[in-house]
């Protein structure tokens, strides 16, 4: 056989090979999230015409978008991503999501303003949380409060899909404003638990 004759057979064995590989394992998306930032890696066959870094791009930006999301969970974002991946044309990708929390899990950084909920968290400390709803008394958790935006308290009661939140910092303050004494304390509140983000781990 001639060395034209045999470069030609390596070739086709090498495309032979690398094509069984996409059609026996798969196109895959990898997603890795800290809480703060997000990579996307896309693997799919160099034949199948996709701009690669536009898909990692839309993926990386709707991964954001489901973190900052209350309602936004772990099967909505593969769903999500999985769609993008259809628009792209690829139709039969797997999606692997992993974080600083654990495979497919979302977290995200939260940074505690003021005291209420000292000495377990100080002013600005930044605290990891992993965005869940199964959520239990005496867990600290983020929630988006209607009347006060999003704050991050102890989970002290939960009646059906209300949870009721309160300060670990008892302390009451009170003070003289223009004649007027103001007493102030830390925030309570109820709220639905769609409301909530998730669950402290780490800070």
């Amino acid at each position: 056989m001639s060395k034209k004759g045999i470069f030609i057979g390596i070739v086709l064995i090498i495309f032979i090979l690398f094509t069984g590989y996409f059609l026996f394992v798969g196109e895959s998306v990898n997603v890795y999230m800290d809480g703060e930032n997000v990579t996307s890696q896309i693997i799919v066959s160099p034949f199948a015409g996709v701009d690669t870094n536009e898909v990692n791009k839309e993926i990386c930006d709707y991964t954001f978008q489901t973190m900052n999301n209350t309602t936004g969970d772990a099967k909505n974002l593969k769903q999500g991503i999985l769609r993008i991946c259809l628009n792209h044309g690829l139709d039969n990708v797997k999606v692997n999501l992993d974080s600083s929390v654990g495979k497919n899990e979302i977290p995200i950084l939260f940074h505690v303003h003021g005291t209420s909920m000292y000495p377990t968290l100080n002013d600005g400390d930044t605290v990891i949380v992993k965005k869940t709803k199964n959520i239990q008394v005496n867990n600290i958790v983020v929630a988006n409060s209607t009347e006060y935006g999003n704050i991050i308290k102890r989970v002290s009661d939960i009646k059906g899909d209300q949870v009721y939140l309160t300060s670990d910092n008892k302390d009451v303050k009170g003070e003289y404003r223009n004649g007027v004494f103001y007493e102030t304390k830390g925030v309570t509140a109820w709220v639905n638990i769609n409301d909530i983000y998730g669950v402290v781990q780490d800070k």
